[in-house]
Parts: C-alpha cells; structure tokens; sequence
C-alpha cells in the first residue's frame, strides 16, 4: 500500500509484474519484494512436491510394460473391430485379458483360451491369435502396486 501511495498507478502495475521488484519506489518496495520471492519459491516447492507425488504413482508400475500393454490393448481393439466388422461402441462384449493369457501354461492353452472367447465370430481368427501370441511373448504379467504401509 505504501508503494501504491508513493508511486501511483503505475507503481503498482511494477510491483504485481515482477516479483524480483525491477521497479517502484521506497524501501517497502523491496521488502514486498522479498515476499514475493519467497512465495514464488515456495510456489515452486509445492510444484516439485507435487511432481515428486506423482512420480511415486508412476514409479510402482514399469512404464515401458505400461507402454507396450497399451499399443498391444489398441491393436486388439483394431484387430477385433475388423474381425467383427463393426466399430469399438457396436462390438460383442469380448473380454481379451491379457494377464490371463501369460498365466496360461503353454501356447496350446493361450490359443485354446482366445478361440472360446472369439468362438462367436464370423470371421476366421486364426491369423490374428497367431500374431497376438507372437506380441505377447516375453510380456510380464502386471502386478497391482504396492501398498504402502503407514
């Protein structure tokens, strides 16, 4: 307020733009100045906080599995719009479950497990239970994050 009365309008144009206090006038200026610093600073920590808390989210899970498990998830969405011949919102309710798969014991049993699910299907669905085998080779199951204890 003190700088408002001795500098005008335009003082406190200056003092609200620049946190570092490049301009105005009187030594209160400066000291609202230093404030401004440290609540800029502390802005900053809460973001870093913030970041950090995300992170921790993030960190539980691989993301590079996470990446591949949502191209392999939009490829088999593609894929069974095409064998069923209709969009995602008109497709039959089929529940591919990818982490059900890699706990199957063998190819034979991943393969018998994709053919009940897409049983109702008119096309064939040979060539792309093949190509889903084949993409799902060397994937690990994805575990559910840990929970912290208090």
């Amino acid at each position: 307020e003190a700088a408002a009365a001795a500098g005008g309008g335009g003082g406190n144009l200056v003092f609200f733009q620049s946190p570092r206090g490049g301009g105005g006038s009187g030594g209160s200026s400066g000291s609202s100045s230093r404030e401004d610093s440290v609540s800029a600073a502390a802005a900053v920590v809460q973001v870093q906080q913030r970041r950090h808390q995300q992170g921790k989210v993030t960190v539980k899970y691989d993301r590079k599995e996470l990446r591949k498990r949502l191209v392999l998830e939009e490829w088999i969405v593609e894929q069974l719009g095409q064998l069923y011949g209709c969009e995602e919102e008109e497709m039959p309710d089929v529940e591919i479950d990818i982490d059900d798969l890699l706990d199957a014991a063998n190819e034979e049993e991943r393969a018998l497990k994709l053919q009940e699910t897409l049983v109702d299907c008119y096309k064939p669905t040979e060539e792309f239970i093949k190509e889903l085998l084949t993409r799902i080779r060397g994937m690990r199951k994805l575990s559910p994050p840990q929970k912290k204890s208090i």
